[in-house]
């Protein structure tokens, strides 16, 4: 019997192989687990579809193959293919143990190595072993991490070369637009090699690292330096562009430093290791940067690369100082008519960019890649909705009250805090089923309205990042399901926990910037939903009350809210009427629905 890759959702086209729990000629028995995988959609476990014997594993672990593709044979009869032959070749290779066991096992190593390079072709085999054992060299690559997802940055690395890994032990963490993670070895072993510095972006598949699975690390490999492929024809205008580029760069960058950009000049030129990762690469091709502006440019990434980074400072640099005045027009000034001379000196002046005061007063600090898509995904929202903001007060009283005086019970017998957010998502989800319009989204001229709930809570990361991950079905959940599913989102969103399907998905969003204080807000939708939750802190407020038939002042917890709505769906009296029973169904809460 076959068992193939299994189709895990509409979308999914591939999964990867994480963990083999059983071995080739290990006995399985029906709906028992025999191997784990991972997709952009969930990771999960797979039964064995039948009894019998594991007979060939035909995907190794860290292999990505396409849905249907065939990972495993079991056979049915209790014996695996290819037994009776295996004991033929056994016995005669135990009797040549007896009479020359040194032999025997040089062959039987051959053997193993072979038959290792037919059922793992991505794991390649070191040609640069270390003398202290033998092992294959596992090439570590920037995994995908959904549909869209094209490159990755590394953020930190929790292992050097030399040292030591488990399997599944974490050895660095990356970021990419979709969500921070960590990842894990595929094998034990030691590192042997890191080729993507921190804080350096490179496309999904690049390889990252080297693990060694033998006792020792291999040799590290005598660096090449590697140059684009030259034509005859392109190499000797390339050398005469290389022999005016020596020239003409010293002479711009003297330029730049005596206009007053020492400092800014002195940290992107210099040297680098002279390897260059296809990123950089791509970006010297985009901006035409030649190669031998690469070589002056200050790496900084590990061992004197260059990084993203820096290429992108010395293009903004070059374009700074192509933009300067040359030279020449300062000694002209010199001869000019004093007028003119101060005129000349006012005008090198009034570029703040480059006086000494500016480059010693400002920092300059470039985005990390979740600010970035974050800039690109709030410039996105402004330009497609049209924003319309609707505010009210929410007396919290009844509320306020239970949590005070239930709050250490829930937390003793549910183990979570119990807060104002499970009640106000308790409230917003009984909102959108009254109002399903404001559960949908916009295609072209086509409204596609969700009969499903997936509730996306805004989360603040340290320091400055914010992410939005959704509880799904969130419209089958009770306040105290709702409560567990916001503690369990926050906690993974804060220790990037969190999957790439935690974060699509979503059907309507709220954010709570009350939690530091703020009262309201103007809050951004979250694309492509048509409308946002704003929540304010609850806070005391004198109130007017009606008491016995009379108008009396009274102190009471009182929260805004706020709703930012699409209005090219979403029209005021829609808008108003949604927030509006979010409003009722928080003032007059229920204890019997927890």
């Amino acid at each position: 019997m076959e068992v193939v890759m299994p189709k895990m959702g509409e979308s999914v086209s591939e999964g990867t192989i994480i963990k083999w729990h059983k071995k080739e000629g290990d006995r399985v028995e029906r709906d028992e687990i025999i191997f784990e995988i991972s997709t952009d959609k969930v990771d999960t476990e797979i039964p064995s579809p039948a009894d019998g014997v594991l007979q060939q594993i035909k995907v190794p672990e860290g292999d990505t193959v396409e849905v249907g593709t065939v990972v495993a044979v079991i056979s049915e009869n209790g014996e695996s293919a290819g037994t009776t032959a295996e004991a033929a070749e056994e016995a005669p290779r135990e009797v040549k143990v007896t009479e020359n066991k040194t032999e025997t096992k040089e062959k039987e190593e051959v053997e193993i190595r072979e038959e290792a390079e037919k059922k793992e072709p991505e794991i390649v085999k070191a040609n640069e072993t270390s003398p202290e054992g033998s092992g294959e060299i596992i090439d570590i690559a920037m995994p995908k991490m959904g549909e869209s997802v094209m490159e990755g940055t590394v953020l930190k690395w929790h292992k050097k070369v030399g040292e030591k890994v488990e399997k599944d032990e974490t050895i660095f963490e990356i970021s990419t637009d979709k969500v921070d993670t960590e990842v894990p070895s595929p094998a034990a072993g030691t590192i042997a090699e890191i080729l993507v510095a921190e804080q350096e972006t490179v496309e999904v598949g690049t390889i990252v690292a080297k693990l060694s699975t033998g006792k020792g690390v291999p040799a590290a490999p005598q660096k090449k330096e590697e140059k684009p492929a030259v034509t005859k024809a392109e190499k000797p205008a390339q050398e005469q562009s290389a022999a005016q580029h020596k020239q003409e760069v010293p002479q711009q960058m003297h330029e730049a430093f005596s206009a007053g950009t020492t400092q800014r000049a002195e940290s992107v030129e210099g040297e680098n290791s002279g390897f260059y990762s296809p990123l950089v690469l791509n970006i010297a091709r985009t901006e035409n940067v030649s190669f031998d502006e690469l070589s002056h440019i200050k790496g900084t990434g590990l061992e004197g690369r260059l990084t993203k980074k820096d290429i992108l400072a010395y293009i903004e640099l070059k374009g700074e100082t192509k933009a300067f005045p040359p030279k020449s027009a300062e000694v002209q000034a010199t001869k000019a008519q004093p007028a003119e001379k101060e005129k000349v000196k006012q005008t090198a002046q009034a570029q703040p960019s480059f006086t000494g005061q500016a480059s010693g007063d400002i920092e300059r600090i470039p985005m990390d890649n979740i600010r970035q898509k974050i800039m690109q995904h709030m410039v996105n929202s402004r330009d497609t909705s049209v924003h319309v903001t609707t505010m009210l007060e929410v007396d919290m009283t009844r509320i306020h009250n239970y949590i005070k005086k239930n709050k250490e019970e829930y937390l003793q017998n549910e183990g979570v805090k119990l807060t104002y957010m499970a009640f106000i998502a308790n409230a917003s989800v009984k909102a959108l089923k009254e109002f399903p319009l404001v559960n949908s989204t916009i295609d072209g001229t086509t409204i596609l309205q969700k009969r499903f709930i997936n509730l996306g809570i805004a989360v603040a990361v340290e320091p400055t990042g914010l992410i939005v991950p959704n509880i799904k079905s969130a419209g089958e959940r009770n306040i105290t399901g709702l409560a567990k599913a916001i503690n369990d989102i926050a906690t993974r969103a804060r220790n990037k926990k969190l999957t790439p399907d935690d974060i699509t998905g979503g059907t309507f969003t709220i954010t709570n910037y009350g939690v530091f204080g703020a009262i309201f807000g103007t809050p951004i939708i979250n694309q492509p939903e048509v409308a946002i939750l704003g929540v304010g802190t609850v806070a005391k407020k004198p109130v007017v009350i009606e008491v016995d038939g009379a108008d009396t002042i009274a102190i009471r917890p009182v929260m805004a809210l706020t709703l930012a709505h699409d209005h090219r769906l979403i029209d005021g009296m829609l808008g108003g009427k949604f927030l509006k029973y979010i409003k009722d169904t928080l003032e007059n809460f229920d204890p019997s629905v927890m």
